[in-house]
C-alpha cells in the first residue's frame, strides 16, 4: 500500500481557487471578472489606507475576487472595494483582520472555504463596524448559492479537496489528493 502523506496547504488552496474560478467564470457571461491574488484597495485593510493609516500603498490580495462589470482601476492601478462583489478565501490563520476589512469595505459576500473541516462559510450583510451580520455554514458536497450583483451564482463544492488522512487513520475519512 502506498504511503499516505498530508497534502500541503498551498496545494489544497490552489485546487479550491482554480476549481471555484472555473465555475464562476462559466456562469452568467458579461458580468465582471474573476481574479486571483490581485491587490485590491480596502480602506480598512491591515496596514492599508484609512483615517489612522496614512500609507495608501497597502492592499489585500484575496485568494479569489469577483468584480462587478463596472469595476475600474483607481489612480494607482488597483481596483477598489466598491467594485468587489465577492471574496473567496481558503481558511488560514490571520483571516480575521482581512474579514474586518472586507466588511468595512462593503463586500457583500465573503466566502471562507475550510478544507480541513470540509465546510464553507458564506458571510453576508457586512457592516461598517467590520463584521458580517449573517453567516451560513455549508458542508462540502452541497451547492452554494451566492447572490452576486443581482444574480445568483451556484458554486459546487463536491470537488473541493480536503487533506488526506494521516498514516494510521481510516483512509475513507479524507478526500482529496493522495501522494502515492
Amino acid at each position: 500500500m502506498p504511503e499516505v502523506t498530508e497534502v500541503p496547504y498551498d496545494e489544497l488552496r490552489w485546487a479550491v481557487v482554480l476549481g471555484a474560478a472555473g465555475q464562476l467564470g462559466e456562469q452568467p457571461a458579461g458580468h465582471g471578472r474573476v481574479l486571483s491574488g490581485v491587490a485590491i484597495d480596502f480602506p480598512a485593510a491591515p496596514g492599508g489606507p484609512g483615517r489612522d493609516r496614512p500609507d495608501p500603498g497597502a492592499a489585500l490580495a484575496p485568494d479569489l475576487a469577483v468584480l462587478a462589470r463596472d469595476a475600474v482601476r483607481g489612480g494607482r492601478g488597483r481596483f477598489g472595494a466598491a467594485g468587489v462583489e465577492a471574496v473567496l478565501e481558503v481558511a488560514r490563520p490571520g483571516l480575521a483582520e482581512a474579514a474586518k476589512a472586507y466588511a468595512r469595505g462593503g463586500v457583500p459576500v465573503y466566502l471562507v472555504v475550510d478544507p480541513a473541516a470540509a465546510v464553507c462559510t458564506v458571510h453576508t450583510a457586512p457592516s461598517p463596524e467590520g463584521v458580517y451580520r449573517e453567516a451560513e455554514r455549508v458542508p462540502f458536497g452541497n451547492d452554494l448559492f451566492l447572490p452576486l450583483g443581482g444574480r445568483t451564482v451556484v458554486l459546487r463544492t463536491d470537488e473541493f479537496p480536503t487533506p488526506s488522512p494521516t498514516p494510521g487513520t481510516d483512509p475513507g475519512v479524507g478526500r482529496g489528493i493522495v501522494d502515492g
